[in-house]
C-alpha cells in the first residue's frame, strides 16, 4: 500500500494498476482513506503540483472503491478530470478484476452524470463492452457518441465519410432516436458541411440515406423530427431537424396524417419551420385534404405573425381557397380581416382587396361584420374601404385628447445614514465583500460606517469583522505574502477592512496614500484611480481612528452631496481641529450640487478655513468639470453605401472632446488630475466594459455632460463596432445632474442605433427617462441621429426598432417628435436609404395614435408620397402624409404616472 501512495504522489500513473493488483479489499479500503486525504490536501496546492498527481490519483481511487456508486463519484470529480490525454485505459486496467454486473452498473452511473462528455463516452462504451450489457442511452452518452462520430471522420487518416462510419456503428439504431430527444445538439452535428459538395459528411443526408437502406426505421425518424419541431428550441437545432425531415421526403399520406402538427408549427414555430409547415398545408389544400375549418384556424394564427413573407403567403393560400369555392367566404373572410391591423400597409391592402372581391351582397350580416373590422385599417386605405362598404363603414369616433404615457421621472432618494450599530455595519460590509459590489448607496454607507466606528471603538469593530469574514482568502495566513500585492491593485472596500484587520502593513498604507498616480488612460481608469485614492485615505483614517466621518458621503442615491450639509461637515471638522483628507475633500467638491447655491457659498466662506474658501469659490463658479466641444474623427476607409451623399471623403465618427479645467489641475490631488486635463476621444487604450457604471457616475454626479463626453468612445462602439453592453450605462447617465445637452443626446443617439437589442433597450429606457424629466431636446436628438445615419454610424433599421420599442410603451408623441427631426435629412437623399420605409412606418403609426406634433409639414415627405409606385417607402410615406394632415393641430397631454 505504501508503494501505491508513493507512486501516486510521484505521479507515476503507469505503475498504479500493477500496484493495485495484489491489494485485497481491506487494504484497498485503507488506501482509499489515504487517497481521499491526499485529494483534499492537493486542493490547496499550486496547479502544477496538482496536475502532476491528478491522473495517478484518479486511477488509484477508482481501483480502491468497492462500490460502483462511490467509484462513479470519484471518477466524475471535477478536479480529477483532464481534458487532454485521458488516463481511462489505465482505469480500465485497474478495474479488470471486477464483476461484469459491477462494471455495467458503473457504466450506467457514469453515463447518467450531468457532466458526461465525449471523453466519458469512450470510457463508458468500453465499460459496457466489458460488461456485455446494452449501452446506457442517456443524453450525455448520446451527445458524446454524436461528437465522437463527427470527429472520427476527420481524425481517420483516409478521412472516412460520415455515412460509412454510421453504417458500421453497432449502436446506430439505439442512439439515433435518442439524439432527437436531446435538449441541445452538439455543435459538431449542426455545423455540417455543404450538402452538395460533401454529401457523405452531411448528417441529415446520411440519416436519410440510412433510412432508405433500411438501417434506420423511417417512422421513428419522421415522428422524432415532427415532435422536435413542435417542441421548439434553438434555431440551429430546429434547422437540423427540419433539414432531416425535408430529406426524408414525406409521402402524401404521411403529410395528411399530421395536419394538426403542421398547424401548430405554422402558428408557433420559428420562421423557417413555420414556412415549411405552410408549404405542406398548401399542398394538402390543393389535394383537398385540408378542411375549411382547419384553414381558418391556421390562418387566424399566421396572420398575427410579424413575418411579412408568411402573412403574404397565407393570404395567397386563402385567396386560392376562395377562388376554388366562393361558399367558404362566410368562414374565411372574417379571418382575412385579421390582417387589417397588421403593421405592414401592403399586407393591409392585400387583405382589403381580398375582402372586396369576395364580400357578400349588401344586406348580408357578414358584410356588416367585415365593415366593422375595417376600422383597423390605416388612414391611407380608408378611401378604398369606404368604396367597398359605403355607409356600413363606421367613421372613426371622436376620441378624447391623446394622453402621452411616460415612466415616472426618477426623484433623488436620500441616502440612509451610516449604520449606527456595529451589527448592522458588519452585516453590510460582509455583503459588499462577498458580492464585490460597488453600488453607490451600499458602498458609501459602509465606507462611512467603517470610519465612524473605527473612530469610536476600533478594537470592537476589528474583532466583529474578523469573525464575520472568516474564510476570505486574504485572511488565510498561507496567502499573506500575496495579500498586499493583490489588494493594492483592487479598488474595493476589502482594502479598508484588510488594513483594519492588520492584513496590510502600515508601510503599505503610507505608500498607498503617497503614491503619485494620475496616469490613467481612459475615463473608467481615472474614476477607479480617484476611488482608490479615497480608499487608501479611508484605510489610514480607520488605522488611526481620528476622522469622525467622511466628507464625500453622498446625500442622494446618485452620489450628489447637499452643499449645506457639506458646510456643516466642514464646521464639525473645524470644531474638532481635524484636517480633512485631500482625496475625501476633492471628491466632496466634485459631488456637491452647485447650481444656485449662493447661500451655501456664503456660509462656506464664513468658516474662515482653506476648505471653506475653496468650497465657496467652487460653488460660485458653477462651471462644468470639463467643457466639451464637437470633434469628428476620420475612419480608415469609407463605407460603400451608395445612398450616402457626403461632402467629405470617408465616414466620420461624431464625438466630443473635453477642454482643460485648470482648478482641478492646480488644487486637486494628483489622482484627480486626469479629470481636469484636456482629452481627445480615444478608445484604443480602454479595456473597460459597463460592469459597474454606478461607481463611475458617483465620481461626477453633478455633471452628466462631462461624464457622457468621456464615455462616448465606448458607447459609440455599441453602434460602430457592434460591442455588446456598451450602452448599459445610459439610463443612469441621464439621471445625473447638470444640463442634458449635446453630449448626452449624442450618446443616446448612438445607443438607439446599437447593434444588440439589449443595448437598444437601455437607450430606450434613457430616452423615456429624459422625456419624463422634461429634459429631452427632440430636435437636438433628431439632428444627431440624422448626422449619424448620414455618416453611416447608425443604421436606420436599428433606429426604427428602438423607436418602435419606445412607442409601444405609450410614448408616441415623444418618438414622433424625434423622428420628425430625423426624416427630412433621410428624405433628401436621391436614393432612399435602407430602412427608411420602416422609420416611415413607425412615424405613421405614432402620428395615427397621437395626431402629430403640432409642427409644420415634414420636408420631403409630400414629394416621396407623390412619387407613386409600389415600394414600401412610398406606401408608408402616403400613410404618414395622410395621418399627418389629418392630425395637424392636434394637442396632447403628457402623463407621468
Amino acid at each position: 500500500m505504501k508503494e501505491l501512495l508513493t507512486a501516486v504522489r510521484e505521479g507515476r500513473k503507469e505503475d498504479v494498476p500493477a500496484l493495485l493488483a495484489p491489494l485485497d479489499r481491506a487494504k484497498r479500503r485503507l488506501a482509499l482513506a489515504e487517497l481521499k486525504a491526499l485529494r483534499k490536501e492537493a486542493r490547496s496546492w499550486g496547479w502544477r503540483e496538482r496536475d502532476k498527481i491528478q491522473k495517478a490519483l484518479l486511477i488509484a481511487g477508482a481501483g480502491c472503491h468497492s462500490g460502483a456508486a462511490g467509484c462513479a463519484t470519484w471518477i466524475g470529480g471535477r478536479e480529477l478530470r483532464d481534458w487532454t490525454r485521458s488516463p481511462y485505459p489505465l482505469v480500465l486496467e485497474a478495474l479488470a478484476d471486477r464483476d461484469p454486473a459491477w462494471l455495467g452498473d458503473l457504466a450506467h452511473r457514469l453515463a447518467a452524470r450531468p457532466t458526461a462528455s465525449r471523453i466519458d463516452y469512450r470510457f463508458v462504451s468500453e465499460l459496457a463492452k466489458l460488461a456485455q450489457c446494452p449501452v446506457p442511452a442517456t443524453e450525455g452518452f448520446v451527445l458524446g457518441w454524436a461528437e465522437t462520430i463527427s470527429t472520427a471522420q476527420w481524425q481517420h487518416r483516409s478521412r472516412r465519410p460520415l455515412i460509412d462510419i454510421l453504417r458500421t456503428d453497432p449502436h446506430l439504431t439505439v442512439l439515433v432516436p435518442r439524439l432527437f430527444e436531446a435538449t441541445e445538439l452538439p455543435p459538431q452535428v449542426i455545423w455540417y458541411g455543404d450538402p452538395d459538395s460533401h454529401s457523405a459528411d452531411h448528417w441529415p443526408t446520411a440519416l436519410a440515406t440510412l433510412v432508405e437502406e433500411g438501417l434506420l426505421e423511417r417512422s421513428v425518424l419522421v415522428d422524432s423530427c415532427v415532435t422536435r419541431l413542435l417542441r421548439g428550441g434553438k434555431p440551429g437545432d430546429l434547422r437540423f431537424f427540419l433539414d432531416v425531415l425535408r430529406r426524408l421526403a414525406l409521402t402524401e399520406r404521411e403529410e395528411a396524417e399530421r395536419v394538426a402538427d403542421w398547424i401548430g408549427m405554422a402558428a408557433e414555430g420559428i420562421s423557417t419551420v413555420a414556412g415549411h409547415a405552410q408549404e405542406v398545408l398548401a399542398r394538402l389544400d390543393e389535394r383537398g385534404k385540408l378542411t375549411t375549418r382547419a384553414l381558418a384556424d391556421v390562418s387566424g394564427s399566421v396572420l398575427f405573425r410579424t413575418e411579412k413573407k408568411l402573412v403574404r403567403a397565407q393570404l395567397v393560400l386563402l385567396g386560392k381557397a376562395l377562388r376554388r369555392d366562393a361558399s367558404t367566404a362566410e368562414e374565411l373572410l372574417p379571418v382575412v380581416t385579421e390582417a387589417f391591423g397588421h403593421e405592414d400597409i401592403g399586407i393591409q391592402e392585400r387583405a382589403l382587396k381580398l375582402v372586396a372581391r369576395y364580400a357578400p351582397a349588401p344586406g348580408d350580416p357578414l358584410r356588416e361584420e367585415l365593415a366593422l373590422s375595417a376600422g383597423a385599417l390605416v388612414l391611407a386605405h380608408r378611401t378604398v374601404a369606404a368604396e367597398v362598404f359605403g355607409d356600413l363603414l363606421v367613421a372613426t369616433p371622436q376620441t378624447e385628447p391623446y394622453m402621452e404615457l411616460l415612466p415616472p421621472a426618477p426623484a433623488p432618494r436620500r441616502l440612509e445614514p451610516a449604520p449606527e450599530t456595529l451589527a448592522e455595519l458588519v452585516e453590510e460590509v460582509v455583503a459588499l465583500v462577498r458580492s464585490g459590489s460597488r453600488e453607490v448607496t451600499a458602498f458609501e454607507r459602509a465606507l462611512d460606517g467603517l470610519v465612524r466606528h473605527a473612530h469610536t471603538d476600533r478594537s470592537a469593530l476589528a474583532e466583529a469583522l474578523r469573525e464575520a469574514l472568516a474564510g476570505q482568502w486574504w485572511l488565510d495566513d498561507d496567502m499573506l505574502s500575496g495579500v498586499e500585492r493583490r489588494l493594492t491593485r483592487e479598488a474595493g472596500i476589502e482594502l479598508v477592512v484588510a488594513v483594519l484587520l492588520g492584513r496590510v502593513s502600515v508601510r503599505a498604507v503610507h505608500d498607498g496614500r503617497a503614491v503619485r498616480t494620475g496616469t490613467a488612460t481612459c475615463a473608467h481608469a481615472a474614476f477607479d484611480e480617484a476611488l482608490r485614492a479615497r480608499l487608501w485615505e479611508a484605510a489610514y483614517s480607520v488605522l488611526i481612528g481620528r476622522s469622525p466621518f467622511l466628507l464625500a458621503t453622498p446625500t442622494w442615491h446618485t452620489g450628489s452631496v447637499d452643499p449645506a450639509e457639506l458646510v456643516e461637515r466642514l464646521r464639525t471638522y473645524q470644531r474638532f481641529g481635524i484636517e480633512p483628507g485631500a482625496a475625501d475633500f476633492a471628491q466632496a467638491l466634485l459631488r456637491v450640487r452647485r447650481s444656485g447655491q449662493r447661500e451655501a457659498a456664503a456660509a462656506a466662506a464664513l468658516l474662515g478655513t482653506v476648505q471653506g474658501n475653496r468650497l465657496a469659490a467652487w460653488l460660485k463658479a458653477d462651471e462644468p468639470d470639463a467643457p466639451v466641444f464637437r470633434r469628428h474623427q476620420e475612419t480608415e476607409q469609407a463605407p460603400s453605401r451608395s445612398w450616402l451623399q457626403r461632402s467629405t471623403a470617408g465616414a466620420r465618427r461624431v464625438l466630443l472632446a473635453a477642454e482643460e479645467r485648470p482648478v482641478i489641475q492646480q488644487e486637486f490631488p494628483r489622482p484627480f488630475h486626469w479629470l481636469g486635463s484636456p482629452h481627445l476621444p480615444d478608445r484604443r487604450h480602454c479595456y473597460h466594459g459597463g460592469e459597474q457604471p454606478e461607481s463611475w457616475f458617483a465620481t461626477l454626479p453633478e455633471d452628466g455632460e462631462t461624464v457622457a463626453t468621456w464615455l462616448l468612445p465606448a458607447i459609440t462602439a455599441c453602434a460602430t463596432e457592434e460591442l455588446r453592453g456598451a450602452a448599459r450605462p445610459l439610463p443612469g447617465l441621464v439621471e445625473l445632474g447638470g444640463p442634458a445637452a449635446e453630449a448626452i443626446h449624442l450618446a443616446l443617439a448612438y445607443g438607439l442605433g446599437a447593434r444588440h437589442p439589449e443595448d437598444r433597450l437601455s437607450a430606450v429606457d434613457a430616452l423615456l427617462v429624459l422625456a419624463a424629466q422634461g429634459r429631452l431636446d427632440a430636435a437636438l436628438l433628431g439632428r444627431e441621429l440624422a448626422a449619424l445615419v448620414g455618416c453611416d454610424r447608425v443604421k436606420p433599421n436599428r433606429l426604427a426598432e428602438s423607436a418602435r420599442t419606445a412607442a409601444a410603451t405609450g410614448a408616441y408623441r415623444t418618438v414622433l417628435s424625434v423622428l420628425a427631426a430625423v426624416l427630412p435629412a433621410l428624405l433628401a437623399y436621391e436614393k432612399a436609404p435602407h430602412g427608411l420605409s420602416v422609420l416611415l412606418s413607425v412615424a405613421a403609426e405614432c402620428t395615427e395614435r397621437c395626431g402629430g406634433v403640432g409642427a409644420g409639414p415634414i420636408a420631403g415627405l409630400s414629394t416621396l408620397a407623390a412619387r407613386g409606385g409600389s415600394s414600401q417607402s412610398v406606401r408608408h410615406a402616403v400613410r404618414l402624409q395622410a395621418a399627418w394632415e389629418q392630425g395637424a393641430g392636434a394637442t396632447a397631454v403628457d402623463i407621468v404616472p
